[in-house]
C-alpha cells in the first residue's frame, strides 16, 4: 500500500531534477502520474519530448502507471490541456505539483524585458495557469458530490523568500508563488483543497548549470555510498507527504526542504513598531525613530547564513 494509492497526480517540469524525483516517488507510492515537461533548456529555449518520455518509461518499467504531456505551463490553454490529460487518461485529478521552471539571471540594470517576462511566464503565470484550471475542475467536481481531497504543492525558492542578487525576475516570481500558495489555501478550503509551497535546496540544472556561484556554495556531489545532502530526490518525500491524505490539516504553509532537513517558514511578520500617538508624522521626525527600530530588530535571514547552517 502506498501513501498515494488511488490518486492521480500531475507533476510539471518532471523530466529532470526535482520534478523527476517527485514523479518517480509519486508512482512508487501508488499514484497514476502525468509527467509534464516542455523539454527545454534551463533558460526555456528549445524543446523535446524525450525528458518526459524517459520518466514515463522508467515509471512503467518499475510497474507504475504514467502518461506524458509536453505542454508549456506558461500557455493558458496549454495548462488547461495538462489538466485534461489527467482526466482523459485516468478519469480524475487529485494532485497538482507545480515544479516547472527556468532561469535567466541578470542584474536588474542589465535585465531585458524579455528575460523578465519569460521567467515570470513560466514560474508565476505558469503556476497560476495550472492552479486556475485545476481549481475550476475541483470546484465543479465538489459541487457534483465527487470528493477528491485535492492537493496543490508549488515550488518557491529562497531567492524569493530571502532575496538573491541577480534574480529580480526569478526571485520575484518565486515570492509570488509562495503568496499564491497561501492565498489559494484560503480560497479553496471549502472544496477540500490544501495548498502548500516548498523552497527546495538541491543540486539541479538551475543551481549548477545556470548559477555557478550557487553551485560553489552547494558543494560537489559526495562519494558514492555517502548521504548526498544536495541530491534533488531528497525533496520528493515532503512533496509526496503534502500531496497525501495524511496532510489534510496542513495548508497555507511554506517549507524549505533540503537533504534530511525541513524548515517551516513563518513569512513576513512584524518585528518592531513606532507610534506618534494619534498625530501625523513629519518626515524629519521619522529618521531617528526608524533608525532605532531597525537597529533593535533581529537581522534578516540571508542565503549565506542558510548555506552556512547546512554545510557547516
Amino acid at each position: 500500500m502506498g501513501i498515494l494509492d488511488g490518486k492521480v497526480a500531475i507533476v510539471t517540469g518532471a523530466g529532470r531534477g526535482i520534478g523527476r524525483g517527485i514523479a518517480l516517488l509519486a508512482a512508487k507510492e501508488g499514484a497514476k502520474v502525468i509527467v509534464n515537461d516542455f523539454g527545454g533548456h534551463f533558460d526555456g529555449s528549445g524543446g523535446a519530448k524525450s525528458p518526459a518520455d524517459e520518466v514515463v518509461d522508467e515509471i512503467k518499467k518499475n510497474g507504475g502507471e504514467a502518461a506524458p504531456n509536453y505542454e508549456s505551463v506558461s500557455d493558458f490553454e496549454g495548462a488547461k490541456r495538462i489538466i485534461q490529460t489527467a482526466v482523459d487518461n485516468y478519469g480524475q485529478l487529485n494532485i497538482l505539483i507545480n515544479n516547472a521552471g527556468i532561469l535567466r539571471d541578470r542584474m536588474v540594470f542589465k535585465m531585458s524585458e524579455e528575460e523578465f517576462d519569460a521567467v515570470f511566464a513560466v514560474h508565476a503565470k505558469g503556476t497560476w495557469n495550472c492552479m486556475r484550471h485545476a481549481s475550476a475542475y475541483w470546484r465543479d467536481q465538489h459541487k457534483a458530490g465527487n470528493i477528491l481531497n485535492p492537493r496543490i504543492v508549488s515550488m518557491t525558492s529562497d531567492a524569493g523568500l530571502l532575496g538573491n542578487p541577480g534574480q529580480t525576475n526569478y526571485g520575484g516570481a518565486k515570492a509570488a508563488i509562495a503568496a499564491m500558495a497561501v492565498i489559494c489555501a484560503g480560497e479553496l478550503s471549502r472544496y477540500g483543497v490544501t495548498s502548500n509551497a516548498i523552497a527546495p535546496m538541491a543540486r539541479t540544472r538551475l543551481t549548477v548549470d545556470a548559477t555557478p556561484q550557487t553551485a560553489e556554495m552547494l558543494g560537489k556531489p559526495v562519494p558514492e555510498g555517502e548521504f548526498d545532502f544536495q541530491h534533488p530526490d531528497n525533496v520528493a518525500p515532503m512533496a509526496i507527504y503534502l500531496a497525501s491524505d495524511d496532510a489534510k490539516d496542513v495548508t497555507g504553509r511554506v517549507f524549505r526542504v533540503g537533504g534530511d532537513k525541513v524548515w517551516l517558514f513563518q513569512g513576513w511578520h512584524t518585528v518592531g513598531s513606532i507610534s506618534k500617538g494619534k498625530a501625523r508624522w513629519e518626515p524629519k521626525e521619522l529618521g531617528p525613530k526608524v533608525g532605532e527600530m531597525v537597529k533593535k530588530a533581529p537581522p534578516p535571514e540571508d542565503l549565506t547564513s542558510v548555506f552556512s547552517e547546512i554545510l557547516g
